[in-house]
């Protein structure tokens, strides 16, 4: 099937979404097991200081069942309580990574009580378009001294669906902010996968939405999306040209390591090489990976390095999640950093 299709699932209570491209999936989302308590990216916590971070710097705090640590915290003391949001998950026995600079993230706008102003995402580049929808979020603001930003979602949108949006975070806002007398609580839960697939996924024609909330038989059987899911569970990636990867996840880092095939020569080293790295974004989404991503790349003259960070940033540019290009080790690896906004999915679907 061309084009883009969402394809929504609800299975022993557990919200599933999928997004396919083409036919192929490109992203993946599945909520946790009801038993999962953790704190999840987006949740917004009141919790009560408990201490200072002499090393990581900002206090630790207690959420009621876990610890967070908030690192833009001034003149926070022991017992004073603070709204804070969750910001990727934790590693295993460390504290929950969040941040006072709170956002309430909808379908076309974001509210950020701490950054006052009206700003467009750069995506909508018309400057009458640009116009109007600071105009519109000016007046569904009003009074209201906080700030907001305009999502590249918004564009064409008409004026009175952004301004609902706009009221309802501030409903939302004006509730999280209420609970500080229950610290230390969850204000606000983190999105389950069918929310967060409605809300962060452009929107297709209409027709192209699959929504199934009855089993495993469905909508995911018929796009093939279980049998792509049974893939991502296997740490070969296959790659155009015949080379191939595995992307595997450590404690300590993400290992994938670059391969051929039978070809060794200088040309097919380059081919799969640029393969694997415009391939590399889709699999750590799909996969549920983060952190550290350290790369073992098939041989290349340092002379190639320029063109795979060219073509790796360009790959980067259409994933959503936050990556950074770390650099080049002295062995000749490639190094990413990546934010830690999902959990793995083989953990999701054990």
């Amino acid at each position: 099937m061309k084009g883009r299709v969402i394809v929504t699932d609800e299975i022993d209570g557990r919200g599933h979404a999928a997004l396919l491209v083409d036919g192929r999936l490109e992203d993946l989302l599945v909520d946790p097991a009801e038993d999962d308590t953790a704190p999840r990216p987006g949740a917004i916590y009141w919790g009560r200081v408990t201490r200072k971070s002499q090393n990581a710097g900002g206090v630790f705090v207690d959420l009621g069942g876990a610890e967070g640590l908030v690192r833009e915290s001034p003149g926070l003391r022991p017992g004073d309580t603070v709204l804070a949001q969750v910001t990727s998950h934790a590693e295993a026995g460390k504290a929950v990574p969040m941040s006072a600079r709170v956002l309430y993230k909808g379908r076309y706008a974001i509210l950020s009580p701490t950054a006052p102003g009206v700003n467009v995402a750069r995506r909508i580049r018309d400057p009458q378009e640009r116009n109007r929808l600071a105009a519109v979020a000016a007046e569904a603001l009003g009074e209201d001294e906080t700030g907001a930003i305009i999502r590249s979602a918004s564009e064409g949108v008409a004026a009175e669906a952004i301004a609902e949006d706009i009221a309802a975070l501030s409903e939302l806002r004006a509730a999280a902010e209420a609970a500080v007398d229950g610290a230390p609580c969850l204000a606000v839960d983190a999105p389950g996968a069918i929310v967060e697939a409605w809300r962060d996924w452009s929107d297709p024609d209409p027709d192209a939405v699959w929504q199934d909330e009855d089993s495993r038989e469905g909508h995911f059987e018929h796009f093939g999306i279980w049998e792509a899911i049974d893939a991502l569970r296997r740490p070969r990636v296959d790659l155009p040209g015949g080379g191939h990867m595995y992307v595997e996840a450590t404690r300590a880092l993400v290992a994938v390591d670059v391969n051929t095939g039978k070809d060794f020569s200088p040309a097919a080293c380059l081919k799969a090489n640029l393969a694997a790295i415009r391939e590399l974004p889709r699999q750590l989404r799909l996969r549920g990976f983060g952190g550290q991503v350290t790369v073992d790349l098939a041989p290349l003259a340092k002379k190639e390095r320029v063109q795979l960070e060219t073509a790796l940033r360009a790959a980067l540019k259409a994933d959503a999640i936050e990556t950074s290009f770390a650099g080049w080790t002295p062995l000749g690896n490639l190094e990413l950093q990546r934010k830690r906004e999902r959990r793995p999915i083989t953990e999701l679907l054990a």
